[in-house]
């Protein structure tokens, strides 16, 4: 499509029309079928597209059926931190356009006192949520003979909780929230060994590593609307030196404005063998059929 073209005027003659010359409404019916990202590149066309791009109704479809309810929360985690907003010293309001909610939304907001935390997908809108391992209950977390917590950039959250050696393994979770209507799937964030860096190389150390070859860990899910799903795997020793998404299960969100109540598990409680060299990074709740750039799923 060129940038004009030729059309025959009032008086008879041909002259020159434009892109520019789109009214803004024509051109935010037509941006309704972009996504996001192609939003803004169009964006840079011209003044008419410059303007339809930046219209409510244009964002209005694209946000999350609940967005009031996810950008509540993002305003409250603003004022609550002393965040700068958008990230460019204006804060957020509610107040704000449908554009500019987006945007907020698309960058990671903590919530349960920065234990857990949300964002939107930027080219589909799909919610997306990490659960630290630090907002788990872990059997024998305490107790520095079976666990510690380490300080890594591997994490969101910048802390894994890394298993030397246990006869019990129990990694319990919860949620309650208000999700978008749509399906979503969920993974534990695991590393066999346990990672360090030296001389800026990421290495793994696997002197713990042992035991999960032998009896299969399960994981489970189940919600506040009776939906459950088990998966169990076996942690191979192969597996080592690197992070992987255990799928555990989907699940169905039916109505935007209620709240789910999510329970979640991974246990490797056969006694008859100890187990060890696991780090547990968070749970991942994402879109089904959504892959993270460069993540390594594992399913069953």
């Amino acid at each position: 499509m060129g940038a004009g073209s030729s059309i025959l005027g009032a008086d008879g003659e041909w002259g020159e029309t434009s892109l520019g010359d789109m009214p803004e409404s024509c051109v935010a019916a037509v941006l309704l079928y972009l996504d996001p990202p192609e939003i803004c590149q169009v964006a840079r066309l011209n003044r008419a597209f410059r303007g339809a791009a930046s219209a409510d109704c244009v964002w209005a479809v694209k946000l999350p059926a609940n967005y009031r309810y996810l950008a509540a929360l993002a305003a409250a985690a603003d004022d609550e931190g002393g965040g700068d907003g958008d990230g460019n010293g204006k804060r957020f309001s509610l107040a704000a356009t449908k554009k500019d909610i987006y945007a907020r939304l698309c960058r990671p907001t903590l919530f349960d006192a920065g234990r857990k935390e949300f964002w939107i997908l930027k080219n589909k809108g799909g919610l997306c949520i990490s659960i630290s391992s630090k907002a788990m209950t872990i059997t024998g977390i305490d107790d520095r003979r079976y666990w510690s917590h380490i300080a890594t950039e591997e994490s969101r959250f910048h802390s894994v909780a890394y298993l030397q050696q246990i006869w019990w393994l129990e990694v319990d979770g919860e949620l309650e929230f208000c999700f978008p209507a749509g399906s979503y799937s969920l993974f534990f964030h695991l590393h066999l060994g346990r990672p360090y860096r030296r001389m800026g190389r990421l290495l793994c150390a696997t002197e713990h590593v042992h035991g999960w070859d032998v009896t299969p860990t399960r994981f489970q899910l189940s919600t506040s609307d009776e939906q459950q799903a088990t998966s169990e795997y076996y942690l191979h020793l192969h597996e080592q030196g690197g992070w992987k998404l255990y799928h555990v299960g989907d699940f169905v969100v039916s109505n935007s404005d209620e709240s789910m109540k999510l329970k979640f598990s991974m246990m490797q409680i056969d006694c008859t063998h100890t187990k060890g060299g696991v780090c547990v990074d968070s749970v991942f709740i994402y879109p089904k059929g959504y892959k993270p750039e460069k993540a390594n799923i594992v399913c069953t």
